[in-house]
């Protein structure tokens, strides 16, 4: 399963909740990016797809190796990344798009402290972001609730897919 969204939406929050939750391994994918990239958001500049390709190709080759139920956060704002990550893992992966207005994750990008991606690059994201459609193996969740609620509504919806 991956997690996505634009940067702040609560990837890594909700992953490590939602792994405790349902006895999976969770992985922030920010942990695949280069340092290139990290340098490059650090310095207030969005990635471009020359810049993501690769990493979005890391997330599909660390969830085609995992053992047991693995949750990935990553943006995949894109459908083309989506489906890359799914290729390349060569697995049936399931996209949860952790959704939110610009307000309420710029005053949680704003309120986090020590990340590297600054709060100037969430109109580029919002931009890039091409939420999921009714064809793809995925579904959204909004995060304007606490992260008890938002997981138990990611549960409910993943027990609703199985039926």
């Amino acid at each position: 399963m991956v997690l996505m969204g634009v940067a702040g939406c609560g990837k890594s929050s909700v992953g490590a909740a939602l792994a405790a939750r349902m006895g999976a391994a969770y992985l922030d994918g920010d942990d695949l990016h280069p340092s290139a990239n990290i340098d490059k958001m650090s310095r207030g500049m969005a990635l471009d797809d020359e810049d993501r390709w690769p990493w979005l190709t890391l997330v599909g080759e660390t969830l085609a190796k995992s053992e047991g139920p693995q949750i990935v956060g990553c943006s995949a704002l894109k459908r083309a990344y989506r489906a890359h990550i799914t290729q390349t893992s060569g697995e049936t992966i399931t996209f949860v798009h952790l959704a939110g207005t610009p307000e309420v994750i710029k005053a949680r990008m704003n309120a986090r402290k020590g990340h590297f991606m600054p709060a100037g690059l969430l109109t580029s994201q919002f931009a890039a972001l091409e939420p999921p459609e009714a064809d793809e193996n995925a579904f959204s969740v909004d995060i304007d609730r606490p992260l008890g609620a938002i997981v138990e509504a990611i549960v409910t919806q993943l027990e609703g897919m199985k039926t």
